[in-house]
């Protein structure tokens, strides 16, 4: 959409994603992402201030993160900056900002990750993670018609 404040941060997880529903049913997961810059001062590396970044995920996406990413871990999400305003308990007025994720995954530059991919919902149930059998069949090569030859129709083959 227009106008919007998309941002990527990289940072650590505070906390372990928690991972709520609506009273409609609709999964929601907030998370914290921990970023801190660093400089290279006279040869020794210096810390600067955090930003604690509130962030959210829903529906499916909301489900894979809560299952996936976990307190400390590195990652890397992409969102559009959220303004909000509140009440708060003693009655003042207060505004919030937060990140609404569209994207987000582990850092890989101090780690390693293996992505699995969660399966189709066809029948309205919670999804549940591919077995590899499944993703190997679901990404196999077809083989070739038996007279040898590909047919392809009126589309280009690629």
């Amino acid at each position: 959409m227009a106008g919007e404040t998309v941002i990527t941060v990289v940072g650590n997880l505070t906390a372990d994603p928690e991972l709520r529903f609506t009273q409609n049913g609709l999964p929601v997961v907030n998370f914290t992402i921990a970023s801190t810059p660093r400089t290279l001062k006279d040869g020794e590396w210096k810390d600067g201030d955090a930003l604690f970044l509130r962030a959210s995920c829903w529906r499916e996406f909301a489900e894979h993160v809560a299952g996936t990413l976990t307190k400390g871990m590195r990652v890397i999400a992409q969102g559009r900056l959220r303004q909000r305003s509140y009440q708060d308990r003693e009655g003042n007025q207060r505004t919030a900002i937060e990140l609404e994720v569209d994207e987000i995954g582990p850092s890989l530059r101090y780690a390693t990750a293996q992505v699995t991919r969660a399966a189709a919902r066809t029948d309205g149930q919670r999804p549940a993670a591919s077995a590899p059998a499944q993703q190997e069949q679901q990404w196999a090569t077809s083989e070739p018609p038996a007279d040898g030859e590909w047919t392809y129709g009126d589309d280009t083959p690629f």
